[in-house]
């Protein structure tokens, strides 16, 4: 249980209202920021402006899934408030309080960094990243589907990156019936492809590769579907960009050539807000109990 801890939630999307109600449910007192527009009430959750918060006692802050933005701004869809996370704002919090997000950029390690106070990256976690790895692929399913006029099954299909989106998204495309090559730089990550039954190859080579490409899924993010690359592909292609922003595809050419790409970070939030919040509020909830049992450990 959270019993007497007192959680700041600022911003976010719909999979925080799973995460608050998991925490209430764990006894937590929650201050909700940028809420004012959510018509649903959770018992032990009280809407608060950020101006009007007492940081003092704060055990702990959780932040959207994107963190801030580079001017260090958190979006919110339930609110027109200007919400910005300046280290003025961390400074006031207790010394041992923790900022959970789901990743960070470097306006946000600045912050923290001058603040001193320690950030969480949510989604550097092993567990959460491939328990989130599931609405994800059912979310690029359904993008492939609604932007092309032909099946996955038979179509060749380019998976950009074994991590654990990627090896999440080539085995159920596979699955699927869709011929699937997987691109990777590490040789380790070519046998663990050769492994699972899928053709691997080189990253070097992705301009050869996709000549034949029906539809490219990346999840590295750094620009690697490139002009060159996009030149190489067939008119009817689709790139599905799961990256985070900006994502690793040169948008501005596949514009102008005429080829699709949607950039797509976020799915599970918008596919599965429900079940991606659960997976965020069974994590949050296990540290959040770790860091109030070290304290109260500590106080003796």
């Amino acid at each position: 249980m959270l019993t007497g801890m007192q959680i700041a939630v600022i911003g976010g999307d719909a999979r925080q209202l799973e995460v608050i109600r998991k925490l209430t449910e764990q006894d937590a007192k929650l201050s909700l920021i940028g809420f004012e527009q959510l018509d649903h009430a959770f018992s032990g959750a009280v809407k608060e402006k950020i101006d009007e918060l007492d940081f003092t006692e704060i055990d702990a802050i959780i932040l959207p899934v994107p963190g801030t933005n580079s001017e260090g701004k958190i979006e919110t869809i339930f609110s027109n408030e200007s919400i910005v996370l300046t280290s003025n704002i961390l400074t006031k919090t207790p010394p041992y309080c923790k900022v959970y997000s789901g990743i960070s950029n470097s306006y946000l390690d600045s912050v923290m960094k001058k603040a001193n106070r320690q950030l969480v990256q949510l989604f550097q976690r092993d567990d959460v990243a491939i328990y989130n790895s599931i609405p994800t692929v059912e979310g690029t399913i359904m993008m492939a589907i609604q932007h092309t006029d032909f099946t996955i099954h038979g179509s060749n299909v380019v998976v950009l990156g074994l991590g654990r989106t990627g090896m999440s998204v080539a085995r159920t495309f596979q699955a699927l019936g869709a011929k699937v090559k997987v691109g990777a730089r590490k040789s380790e990550h070519i046998a663990r492809i050769t492994e699972m039954g899928l053709q691997p190859f080189y990253l070097n080579r992705l301009e050869e590769i996709v000549k034949d490409v029906d539809l490219c899924i990346n999840t590295i993010p750094i620009q690697i579907v490139t002009a060159k690359v996009i030149a190489g592909m067939p008119a009817h292609t689709l790139i599905i960009d799961l990256a985070s922003k900006p994502g690793g595809t040169d948008f501005r050419y596949a514009e102008k050539r005429g080829i699709k790409a949607l950039l797509a970070p976020g799915l599970p939030g918008i596919v599965a807000p429900k079940s991606a919040g659960r997976i965020l509020a069974n994590v949050l909830i296990q540290l959040l109990q770790e860091d109030l049992g070290k304290r109260k450990g500590k106080s003796k």
